[in-house]
Order: structure tokens, then sequence, then C-alpha cells
């Protein structure tokens, strides 16, 4: 709001009013354009499908496993006991009262439906959300790891850690993210899962090796946002941190890190949001995030448009976040 107020004051009233319809026009212009173009094409619209995509009622069915007779409903409240007894065996079933489909004494096949109730279950497009922010939040935290130790490597004076972490980033920028996740999840996941079964563990499932290719590849960018940082402030002040008695890693800490990450807050907030829309070449490797889930509804629905437009709008919606996130740390560091 500081910066619109001095926008305002530096032009005439009457000049900001008239860009400001100007941008009114151009957006509602746009709309217009879409829903003009969109009346034009033979495609029936399906908006009232998008609910079932996130949360839909399933009617659950209790079925008897065995061949036999109701021998006993017993009511228990909102529910009821019911107990079949087969030739040598019995089974027991509590089941809601409400929807019961047998009677005492009825006879019952395996399969035959005893009771049923309704239940609201989560749809793919939640699951693929959870997904998302739950891969780009394991990936930015590994990320921003990978990027600090990363990034003091860099301009360490250890030739063996400098040339590492030289070597690491231009192997990770110079190559695409997909053929990343490729080799991470058909090379590095094979190997590692023929590993584990050797030794009677339990494999490492994709989700995993798609948070490895995230973390690595944006923390090659990560370091380079915090070399980029840490040489932006002054030599002079870690040498006056050096003269008062401070360690290299006490100067770093007190002195230089903080002052950086004023600096190298917005680099980073530009590179978290890419790696949360970069999450969406993780369907590749059957990992269910929401570009994946959003096709996966597309084929059972047939609704195309509303589903891509929606899928369009969660990114949006956290990206924004994250962006209003980093915003908020930043007046909170300017002001510490």
């Amino acid at each position: 709001m500081g910066r619109e107020a001095k926008v305002r004051r530096a032009m005439p009233k009457s000049t900001y009013y008239f860009w400001v319809g100007v941008f009114l026009f151009v957006i509602f212009s746009i709309i217009f354009l879409i829903y003009f173009a969109t009346m034009r094409i033979d495609y029936v619209w399906a908006w009232h499908k998008i609910p079932s995509a996130f949360m839909y009622h399933k009617q659950v069915e209790i079925k008897a496993e065995i061949q036999g007779t109701v021998e006993s409903i017993t009511p228990e409240k909102d529910q009821s006991l019911i107990k079949v007894m087969g030739v040598g065996e019995e089974e027991t079933f509590t089941v809601p009262t409400k929807d019961l489909r047998v009677s005492v004494n009825d006879f019952v096949y395996p399969g035959d439906v005893l009771a049923s109730y309704g239940k609201w279950q989560t749809g793919i497009m939640l699951q693929g959300v959870w997904i998302t922010l739950k891969v780009s939040l394991f990936s930015i935290i590994f990320g921003i790891i990978i990027g600090i130790i990363g990034g003091l490597s860099r301009i360490s004076d250890n030739p063996a850690a400098k040339w590492l972490a030289i070597t690491y980033v231009e192997l990770i920028r110079g190559s695409p993210l997909l053929v990343q996740i490729f080799i991470w999840y058909f090379v590095v996941g094979t190997m590692v899962n023929q590993l584990l079964l050797a030794y009677g563990i339990h494999e490492i499932p994709g989700l995993w090796y798609g948070v490895a290719s995230l973390a690595c590849f944006t923390g090659a960018y990560v370091t380079e946002i915090v070399r980029a940082g840490i040489q932006s402030i002054g030599r002079g002040q870690i040498e006056a941190a050096r003269s008062l008695g401070m360690s290299y890693a006490q100067s770093m800490r007190y002195i230089v890190m903080p002052q950086a990450m004023r600096r190298i807050l917005p680099p980073l907030a530009g590179q978290f949001i890419s790696l949360i829309k970069d999450s969406s070449l993780l369907g590749i490797i059957a990992v269910r995030e929401l570009t994946k889930a959003t096709r996966e509804v597309i084929t059972t629905q047939l609704n195309p448009f509303e589903m891509f437009f929606v899928c369009a709008a969660l990114y949006l919606v956290m990206t924004f976040t994250l962006s209003m996130f980093v915003q908020y740390l930043e007046r909170r560091t300017q002001t510490a």
C-alpha cells in the first residue's frame, strides 16, 4: 500500500484513475473475448461436475463372506450386530441400523449385501493438491539445506568443497529437470530398491525419488542465490567481526547471514514458486500430483476446459500464498 500511495502522489489524480480504468478495461476485454470464443465452439460446459472431483458421497455396502443363515440381529444404538451362522463357521458384522438389507432367518450367500451406509470421500483433486503441497514442502526444505551447504562451499577456500559445489551446480543447471526426474526414478530408484529388496527392506516409494529430483534441482539454484547474497555483503564486515574475536563461523552466523537473508528472500521466493509449478512433471513417474489428478478426472468426467481452469486456479492459490508469506518475511527482516 505504501508503494501505491507513492505512485498516486507522483501523478495527477485524474491520470492515475485513467490508467486504472485502462487496466480494468483490458482485464474485462480479455474475459469477454474468452467467453465469446468459448460460445463459438461446440462444447457443453459442465461446471456442476467440479464439486464431485473434490468431495463425493459414496455408498458403502457390507457384504456377507460366508454362506449361511442370519441367526440374530442385535440393535446397539445406531448400529446393529448381525450374526451369520454357516456350516461349521460363523461371522459377525457391525452395521448401521437404518439401512439393513436382511432379517433374522434369511439365508445369505457370499457377496450378498447385509447393509449399506453413505460416506463422504475425498476426491482425486483434493488428493492431488495434498500430494503437490507435500512434495513441494519437502523439496523446499531439502533444497534450502542443499543450497546453504552448496553456497557456503562455493565461497570456501577448501578446493575440494568449492570444486564439488561448482560441479554439482553446473551439472544440475545444465540438464533439463525432466531428464533428472527420469534418472532419479528409473536409474537411481531401480538400483536402490533392488539393494533394499536384497536385504529384505521395503522399497522406497516413487514419490520420494520425485522429491529428491526436485530438491537437487532447486538446491543448485539456491546455491547460487546464497553465494550471491553472501558475496554482496562487504568483506569489511567479516574482517571487522574477525578483529573483534569472532570465528569465521560466528561472523557468518551473526553478521553476514542475517544481512544476506534480506537480499536473497525475493529470488528464493521466485525459485520456490517455480518449484511448485515444476512439481507437475512428477506425473510422468506415476505420482498423483495436481496435474495428473486433473487429467484423471478429465478421463472420467470428460470436461477438460473446466478442470484445467480449476487446476490453474489451484496452482495460482498455492503460489500466491507462498508469495504473500515471503513478502511477510521480508517485512519482518526489514524491521528486525
